[in-house]
This record gives C-alpha cells, sequence and structure tokens, in this order.
C-alpha cells in the first residue's frame, strides 16, 4: 500500500549526496581554519552547495600551510630548541 504524494524525486539523492560533500568539506575547513561565523551559516542555510563552493573558493584563508610543510616547519624548530640545548650545556662546562 504505498501512499500517493509523498514520492521522492529522482533528483534529489543525487542533490543529497552533492549537499552533504561540500558542505561537509568547507565545514571541516572553517573549523580547522577557526572561521566560527562560516561554520555557522553554512551549517545553517542550504544552498544545494553553492554556498560552501563559495566559501572553499574565495572566503577560506590563504595564509594555511599545508600539513606536510608544517610538519617539517615544527620538525626544524625542534631540532633547533635541541641545538639550542646543547649549546647551553657546552657552555656550562
Amino acid at each position: 500500500m504505498a501512499i500517493t504524494g509523498l514520492e521522492v524525486p529522482v533528483w534529489f539523492y543525487p542533490a543529497l549526496v552533492w549537499t552533504l560533500v561540500w558542505k561537509g568539506i568547507s565545514m571541516w575547513r572553517a573549523a580547522r581554519l577557526g572561521q566560527l561565523p562560516w561554520f555557522i551559516i553554512i551549517l545553517v542555510v542550504n544552498t544545494v552547495g553553492i554556498l560552501p563552493i563559495i566559501y572553499l573558493v574565495w572566503f577560506q584563508r590563504s595564509d594555511v600551510v599545508d600539513k606536510g610543510s608544517l610538519d617539517k616547519t615544527l620538525s626544524k624548530g625542534k631540532v633547533t630548541r635541541k641545538k639550542k640545548a646543547m649549546k647551553k650545556k657546552k657552555k656550562k662546562k
């Protein structure tokens, strides 16, 4: 027994997947970058992926460093601190 009038259009599921993917990516980026207003706007406003794409293309910060270079920078900092500590020990002797 089917209830008429409640059929889901053919385009609904692809649009749902499209929206969830773009919304998920953009909300993740906004959260990682500490952009709370964008996170809330993307969460609340449903634009079928248009607003998240606009955010990802034009409004995320450009001073973000990719993880690989960040790891290299952090490891260089650790090496530098170790070298400084070793120099202090040598000076004490």
